[in-house]
């Protein structure tokens, strides 16, 4: 009897400690994975918008092309139409070089993006095996097995390596659990 209210004790105090690192864990994961959504929401923002002024570069190239051709073809003051063809070459020139600036920004946007994106499913894999490890610990401490401690110390761990690959930037992330949370 003494022996079996001592492992019961211990099974408890083992649990205990399970669930304070793997939640103290989890709420600093959450608060990072927090920080990543805001960061993805921005950079969505700003991709969109930036996508929107090059097409509005493109289209105002566009329409200061159709002028110079129009002004060739038909004006007849040839001076007055030369110094008006330069002024919208000019601003032809300055449209291409806008659209591609823009451009490269939101194709930079869009990388950035998917690396956040990347990051974000570390922490939610990590989110859910940590979950995971917080009820196979509280099952254990009711059913009184440590078969099932054990098998929430794995989660745990799987779960604490994908959420520091996320706090670090380390390349760990596994396509299969991602595709299934996902």
């Amino acid at each position: 009897m003494e022996l079996e209210l001592k492992l019961e004790s211990e099974l408890g105090a083992m649990v205990a400690i399970t669930v304070l690192v793997v939640s103290v864990f989890a709420t600093i994961v959450k608060l990072k994975d927090e920080n990543i959504i805001q960061a993805m929401q921005h950079t969505q923002v700003a991709t969109v918008d930036t996508w929107n002024q090059y097409q509005a570069e493109r289209i105002k190239m566009t329409t200061d092309e159709n002028d110079a051709n129009a002004l060739n073809l038909t004006a007849p003051n040839r001076d007055a139409v030369s110094s008006e063809v330069k002024r919208l070459e000019d601003k032809i020139a300055h449209y291409q070089k806008e659209s591609e600036d823009l451009s490269k920004v939101a194709h930079g946007d869009e990388t950035l993006y998917e690396e956040l994106e990347y990051r974000h499913d570390q922490f939610d894999m990590a989110d859910a095996l940590c979950s995971l490890a917080l009820a196979l610990a509280a099952i254990a401490a009711l059913a009184g097995r440590r078969s099932l401690l054990i098998g929430g110390w794995v989660a745990a761990g799987f779960g604490m390596a994908l959420g520091l690959a996320g706090l670090f930037g380390w390349n760990l992330h596994p396509e299969w659990l991602a595709s299934f949370l996902g």
